[in-house]
């Protein structure tokens, strides 16, 4: 075998490791954005069905419950425009959340729908406590009122054991790199040039950056940042629509509805995230369009 023939097998080789190693990074970081859907619909499910059966213990039956709002990604808010019992509420939720199987700590706020003040609330390990929680007892007046649910942050307690193959097959990759180095350093320089090989591109281009949406990585200047699902749908939707006016509720539907869940503020807070990772391109804007949405201007 000669020098041109050990360079192509092993180059070969390491390109195969590597694919393999970007495809199931791919699908470690998929299963993540799979798991927080699944969350935020399983919480969707539970807080209607609180809403549902606060208003049936107050004699309602009828009145239609509004959709649930997810403020980020543990903040949820459903809306009761009716009378309800404070003190079933902690029962009501807790057997709610069981039924669906969340199993996250929680606070639990009541607020005014108008002015958004917190009127009730308490923790969920309030729950086990001799007194029962705060404020039980007391009675709502009559009146428009916000449930809000804030989760504490899942713990990633199996990260480790996921991701186990991280470890042998980086140690994989750097030993074929330290081979493939010891045997070619001293070969000659081939004198026949290989042809170019062109794969699809992925990449959307617009000013100084560019959006690669299958690795979901936004370089923007001299920085590269990694994508979460949303961002990269929300920036894809805004590249798509280069200098014109989206409405935000155009947005909100193209980005969101598809997950069941309407959100209230997430499309400025995926803005704002937006914005600081093209800070470094002068030639691209996410800019406000006062009272209507937002429009990507590119120069």
């Amino acid at each position: 075998m000669n020098f041109r023939d050990v360079r192509l097998k092993t180059t070969a080789t390491v390109t195969l490791l590597v694919m393999t190693f970007l495809i199931f990074s791919t699908l470690e970081k998929v299963k993540g954005n799979n798991d927080s859907v699944r969350f935020s619909e399983k919480v969707n499910l539970a807080l209607r069905r609180t809403a549902h059966l606060l208003l049936v213990e107050n004699g309602d039956s009828t009145s239609g419950i509004t959709p649930v709002q997810q403020q980020d990604a543990n903040t949820f808010l459903v809306r009761i425009d009716k009378l309800f019992d404070y003190d079933k509420l902690p029962d009501l939720l807790q057997k709610s959340l069981k039924i669906h199987r969340i199993d996250r700590g929680y606070d639990v706020s009541v607020l005014h729908c108008e002015n958004s003040t917190i009127v009730l609330g308490y923790n969920f390990q309030d729950l086990n406590q001799k007194h029962g929680v705060p404020c039980s007892g007391r009675k709502l007046e009559a009146g428009c009122y916000s449930l809000k649910v804030s989760f504490y942050p899942e713990t990633k307690t199996a990260t480790a054991s996921g991701n186990w193959w991280i470890f042998p097959v980086g140690s994989l990759l750097a030993g074929l790199g330290y081979i493939v180095w010891k045997k070619t350093k001293n070969l000659p320089e081939l004198t026949e040039q290989e042809p170019v090989k062109f794969e699809a591109n992925t990449k959307i281009v617009f000013g100084n950056s560019s959006l690669d949406m299958t690795k979901l990585l936004l370089i923007s200047g001299s920085k590269s940042h990694n994508l979460t699902y949303r961002e990269g749908k929300l920036l894809l939707l805004f590249v798509n629509n280069i200098n014109q006016i989206m409405e935000r509720d155009f947005i909100l539907k193209s980005v969101w509805e598809d997950e069941g869940i309407i959100v209230g503020r997430s499309v400025d807070v995926f803005v704002s995230r937006l914005r600081k990772m093209l800070s470094e391109d002068l030639n691209v804007k996410i800019s406000a369009v006062h009272g209507v949405g937002y429009r990507l201007e590119v120069s």
